[in-house]
């Protein structure tokens, strides 16, 4: 009786010419942008729109090959998506430059970029498995917590002390401090989930850990409160504590500690919001936007940025005709939203948040899919850095929630924020590389005739 061979498995495409085209679609729309800037404004194209296509374009295409060489397997619509919001930042940044006196903003956002898609190329030819990762994870921290102190021995800049300033340079290092300490949190909690999870005792509906398991979460909840106090920097303690607290149900599936994590957020946030005279006033115009213009002292920040998203309706007034700029200093960080809102209406709006949705949720697809509590938890973290601070900046912007000067992923000025992001899509192609990569074939069975020979010896 002879046995029928089995059938070959089907190969796993690869997505990189769909990748290709995604990148070169990105790069054609934010070309476009740019020309439809100068049209508006000056009437004619810009004389350096090839110029910025082609840095924008090469820059792509780098980040591509190498990920097509090294990282053949990768989710195909995480780089696009990068590409795609760092080429629509880059725009609406020279847009404003345009409107504004003094150094350009635009041509330095670029530096950054190709600074941030060069590290990227570094992380993906470097970091080949992310498991290796999980030996640093408590050096990291430590490295992080440093990161998120020297900003205290420098002056504060608009209010917040998040800022190291040396000359002409300034960054924020508690931008790359979020990356270290989510590798922190993923090490933490793939070895402790179980304790987390399934210890404690139960109080009528609730099942409450064990003290020596609460531990940590208290001690990030004061860190928590530590920078908020120190640092009067509301989004970035909200981020941190809102980055363990999502990976702490992702580890443990317990909604309980969600409700810990938000009483806790609360009554820190409360607290120092009643003595802090910077935070205090920032939820003071949450509470009341229109304020200041009742007081006759002018339209704040909040209010204009309400002004600029009702003037644009819901196609906008076009690249270069709206009037964002009258927001200030903080139009080209947080505040670039409203410039989106007004000049692309609506539709762009909700077309920059499906973006995110988009890039976050390949985040966490990616994460489902890594077979190892460590990757999972890391990819899942990542993602949810991306989605928080989308959500901070946006709810203040829109007044859902009090203003909190972080900036927006990808699209606002800051060069640590455009280099740390382009570091997290590098550490989440690299993984969605090893998740979707298939598994390698069974060895074929031993011959009839060998086996029998074998058996007769035996």
């Amino acid at each position: 009786m002879t046995r029928t061979a089995a059938r070959p498995s089907r190969p796993v495409p690869t997505r990189r010419t769909t990748e290709l085209l995604l990148v070169l679609a990105a790069v054609l729309i934010a070309v476009f942008g740019y020309v439809e800037v100068g049209v508006n404004l000056d009437g004619r194209v810009p004389a350096d729109a090839a110029e910025y296509g082609a840095a924008l374009g090469v820059l792509a295409l780098l980040a591509h090959v190498v990920v097509r060489r090294r990282a053949r397997y990768a989710d195909p619509l995480l780089l696009p998506i990068a590409v795609l919001l760092n080429g629509i930042g880059l725009v609406v940044i020279y847009r404003l430059d345009r409107a504004t006196s003094g150094v350009g903003a635009a041509s330095t956002q670029l530096l950054w970029s190709s600074l941030g898609v060069a590290l990227f190329i570094a992380v993906v030819l470097l970091v080949r498995d992310h498991r290796r990762l999980q030996r640093y994870a408590y050096l990291g921290a430590l490295v992080a917590l440093v990161l998120l102190v020297l900003p205290i021995f420098f002056p504060p800049v608009y209010g917040s002390r998040i800022w190291i300033v040396v000359g002409p340079l300034s960054f924020q290092p508690g931008e790359f401090a979020k990356i270290l300490l989510a590798v922190f949190f993923a090490a933490y909690l793939a070895v402790h989930r179980d304790a987390l999870a399934l210890t404690g005792r139960r109080v009528w509906r609730w099942q409450l850990p064990r003290g020596r398991v609460l531990g940590p979460v208290l001690l990030i909840w004061a860190a928590f409160v530590g920078v908020l106090v120190l640092e009067t920097d509301l989004g970035t303690s909200l981020l941190f504590f809102g980055l363990f607290v999502v990976m702490l149900y992702v580890a443990t599936a317990r909604t309980g500690w969600i409700v810990i994590g938000l009483v806790l957020a609360a009554v820190g946030a409360v607290t120092v919001g009643w003595l802090s005279p910077h935070v205090h006033s920032r939820v003071a115009d949450w509470l009341d936007p229109l304020g200041s213009i009742a007081a006759g002292k002018g339209a704040n920040q909040i209010a204009q940025s309400l002004f600029a998203f009702a003037w644009g309706g819901e196609l906008g007034t076009g690249l270069g005709n709206g009037h964002s700029v009258l927001i200030g200093f903080a139009a080209k960080s947080d505040f670039i939203l409203a410039t989106i809102g007004e000049e692309l209406g609506l539709a762009g709006l909700v077309a920059v948040f499906l973006l995110y949705a988009l890039l976050i949720s390949r985040g966490f697809r990616t994460g489902i899919a890594l077979r190892d509590p460590f990757g999972r938890l890391l990819a899942i973290g990542l993602a949810s850095i991306v989605g928080l601070q989308v959500f901070v900046v946006a709810g203040g912007v829109l007044d859902l929630i009090p203003l909190t000067g972080m900036t927006l992923p990808f699209v606002a000025q800051g060069g640590s924020s455009v280099v740390t992001n382009w570091i997290i899509v590098a550490l989440l192609v690299r993984m969605s590389d090893i998740a979707r990569r298939p598994a390698p074939a069974p060895a074929p069975p031993a011959p009839a005739s060998a086996s029998a020979s074998v058996s007769e010896e035996d």
